[in-house]
């Protein structure tokens, strides 16, 4: 399921790509170029703006009456029935950066000896690095921190 967020859904757009969804935002684009790439690449818009979806032929779009990001998530999650597995079982959670969207790759721990502090190379085995940005991850306590809020928003649904 591939997804396009709204200039008012940033927070939204961030937090469905730690969930490992592709997830487009721009912060500042006009309507009809998100609307454009909407239909061209089949996402689901997802909006805050009542007047963008009486668009005519507007068909793949949630409008979310939310603020709060939480809720905002909780409601996509609830509407497409979301899973933090895919269909084989493996996670795809932290599997997209949380920045540009693009997938991450293992990287050997020794290639980022000289690019991540000393105690971060000595603590931490698996590192993932965006094939985009470059934006290096690996376990610190971040991940964790998203898997008990995750954990909170998924128990009220």
């Amino acid at each position: 399921m591939k997804f396009i967020a709204d200039s008012m859904l940033g927070r939204l757009a961030r937090w469905l790509r730690l969930l490992g969804h592709d997830t487009l935002y721009y912060p500042h684009i006009e309507k009809s170029l998100l609307l454009k790439i909407a239909r061209e690449e089949s996402r689901i818009l997802l909006t805050r703006d009542t007047r963008l979806v009486k668009i005519r032929g507007l068909q793949n779009f949630l409008l979310l009456r939310e603020n709060n990001p939480f809720k905002q998530l909780r409601s996509v999650i609830k509407a497409f029935r979301l899973d933090p597995e895919d269909k084989s079982g493996s996670p795809v959670i932290l599997s997209r950066c949380a920045v540009c969207n693009a997938e991450l790759n293992n990287i050997p721990k020794e290639k980022i000896k000289n690019v991540v502090p000393e105690y971060v190379y000595k603590t931490s085995d698996i590192f993932r690095q965006c094939q985009e940005c470059g934006k290096l991850y690996w376990k610190g306590t971040h991940p964790e921190k998203f898997r008990k809020k995750l954990f909170e928003i998924l128990q009220l649904i």
